[in-house]
């Protein structure tokens, strides 16, 4: 997907080495605040890597980023049709409302040519702050992906795909640990789950994970402690998942420190 939206901007990369960076980019998210702090990682080495091209680079993560948001609320939103008069998860639905009119909101700003006048009079305020040079290169490179509707169509099909396999591995985690749920309320908590740990007021949803998972589990009949045995068992397994961008990470540390020149004091 990212390989896509990058080549869209004109920026061409091997494929191993975009792979290379979402692993250490996932590790990065493991310390930094949720997906958002891996994201800056993806951003920061990708543009050491093409020089002048910041703004492009990083338009091509947040908008993987948001259609990744998009395809989960449409995911969402097929779970609560199929857990309906099944399952207790009409509590839920305004968490998903909420996130859907912000999702919309976003896009209209992104992509709507009419409301370009009416962000031009933010700029004061960025200039003050000086980001409007980084802001404006965002901006531009997020807005002009509106002329290829086709690949924005692409990278959010195959998300809606990753986004369902993700689901099933919270629904295993469960059954791991004794809960006796069919997958359906799963893909009504697991979309949820990845829009609000995408909120950055945490480092790597710690206790915000387990809550919810007791929060959402609770309503439908599973005890908390089994509840909380879930969450933080799959907290495990994303942890487990970072373990190849950590053993990269070592790697190139390792071999960039033999590579370095040894300067002999003077005598």
């Amino acid at each position: 997907r990212w390989q896509r939206l990058l080549a869209a901007k004109g920026i061409e990369d091997r494929l191993s080495w975009l792979v290379r960076a979402y692993f250490i980019a996932y590790t990065g998210g493991q310390v930094l605040p949720t997906a958002v702090g891996g994201d800056a990682v993806r951003i920061y080495e990708t543009s050491r890597r093409h020089p002048g091209n910041g703004g492009a680079v990083a338009a091509s993560v947040l908008l993987e980023r948001a259609l990744g948001g998009a395809a989960t609320l449409a995911l969402a939103a097929v779970g609560f049709a199929l857990a309906v008069g099944r399952y207790d998860v009409g509590a839920y639905l305004w968490v998903e409302g909420a996130f859907v009119v912000a999702t919309i909101v976003l896009a209209v700003l992104l992509f709507s040519r009419r409301l370009r006048p009416l962000l031009a009079r933010t700029v004061p305020l960025l200039r003050f702050l000086r980001v409007e040079r980084p802001v404006r290169a965002v901006y531009e490179g997020l807005h002009a992906y509106r002329g290829n509707v086709a690949l924005l169509f692409w990278v959010f099909a195959l998300t809606l795909v990753v986004q369902t396999v993700r689901v099933l591995a919270i629904w295993l985690t469960g059954k791991a640990v004794g809960v006796d749920l069919s997958p359906r309320p799963y893909y009504v908590m697991g979309p949820l789950l990845f829009l609000v740990l995408l909120v950055p007021f945490t480092v790597n949803g710690l206790a915000v994970r387990e809550t919810f998972f007791v929060s959402f589990l609770g309503n439908l009949g599973v005890s908390a402690n089994t509840a909380f045995a879930t969450g933080f068992l799959f907290f495990f397994v994303t942890i487990a998942l970072a373990l190849p961008g950590l053993g990269i990470f070592v790697w190139e540390s390792l071999r960039g420190a033999r590579r370095a020149p040894v300067h002999q004091p003077d005598v």
